[in-house]
């Protein structure tokens, strides 16, 4: 029998990040800006790659995804999130809770594939500059991207499914924020031992599979940026890298510790969560821009008109930066 026939519980009552009420305006506030600055940001990454000729390459078009993810990805979460803070009663339907999981894994796994992709550019680059554009094709860039977004997909589909087998009669007070696949099996009263195996390998193979390659080839780029004579190529070899390994970093431990951790609903549980589904999202466009010079010129080309438009008119306060200082 399904879910929906014999299901005893049809609502959930997560706990959120915390029952104080002044803690909860604080933390309203802190998570506002911090969804604010995911947005603005990954759709800013978004805009300048698509509008600046200079980005047309593989690493930017995959980065640009990346972004797109990272704006979904907070998206399916930071607003329930939000309207939580502000509600004096929490509650989520079963089949909202199990739609937000859906959401959730499909941009958190496909990102694990686009790292990978943007590591194997950066090998690519590196180690066979005179075959890369043969290794780096535009057809071969988007038919990756392509089957990152239905193994993604397909990831997150098999635990759902199974996640919509589970009776919830036992309990439905959940100390997350988000309804992820992990915390739903402490509700259950069904046997979830088949759930767990399939999370569990499901995520070992999507998650190793996309992390032994990653570091595969960053242990290629390591050795041939070591084999370089000179210093300065060195250092500006390890600067084309380092963006995409502090991501890696970020992403898959939070990610692993978060999803193979048992559940108990203590706070270092929620942290990880946050950490990957919250502020991975919010740092990466600033990461990649921050450490990217020719990111961070074609913003300043985008920016410029702008800038020139504003000085022109003579909008710009005495107590604001001078239109000048948008493009130093």
């Amino acid at each position: 029998m399904g879910l929906w026939n014999h299901s005893t519980i049809t609502q959930f009552l997560p706990l959120g990040l915390s029952t104080d009420p002044h803690a909860q305006a604080a933390l309203f506030v802190l998570f506002l800006n911090i969804y604010l600055l995911t947005i603005m940001g990954n759709l800013l990454l978004v805009v300048v790659i698509r509008a600046d000729s200079h980005l047309h390459m593989p690493v930017y078009f995959f980065l640009s995804h990346l972004s797109f993810l990272g704006f979904c990805l907070s998206s399916v979460t930071v607003p329930k999130m939000l309207k939580d803070l502000l509600a004096e009663i929490k509650t989520m339907s079963v089949r909202v809770c199990l739609a937000q999981g859906f959401f959730v894994f499909i941009p958190a796994g496909t990102e694990g594939f686009l790292l990978a992709m943007m590591a194997y550019d950066h090998f690519a680059d590196i180690c066979h500059p005179l075959l890369y554009g043969q290794m780096m094709r535009k057809q071969l860039c988007v038919q990756l991207v392509w089957v990152s977004c239905g193994l993604g997909g397909l990831n997150s589909l098999i635990n759902i499914l199974l996640a919509t087998s589970l009776d919830f009669c036992e309990s439905h007070t959940t100390s997350h924020y988000s309804c992820e696949v992990p915390c739903l099996f402490p509700l259950s009263c069904s046997d979830v031992f088949t759930n767990l195996i399939v999370l569990l390998c499901s995520t070992l193979l999507h998650g190793l599979g996309t992390f032994f390659p990653i570091i595969s080839f960053y242990a290629c780029i390591v050795s041939t940026i070591l084999r370089i004579s000179s210093s300065s190529g060195r250092s500006k070899a390890f600067s084309t890298c380092s963006s995409n390994l502090m991501v890696v970093d970020f992403f898959y431990g939070s990610a692993f510790l978060s999803y193979l951790m048992p559940t108990s609903g203590y706070p270092l549980e929620l942290i990880f969560s946050i950490q990957y589904g919250v502020v991975i999202p919010m740092l990466n466009p600033q990461i990649y821009s921050l450490k990217n010079k020719e990111v961070k010129a074609a913003v300043r080309r985008k920016l410029q008109p702008i800038c020139h438009i504003l000085g022109a008119k003579g909008k710009l306060e005495d107590n604001m930066i001078p239109a000048t200082h948008c493009v130093s």
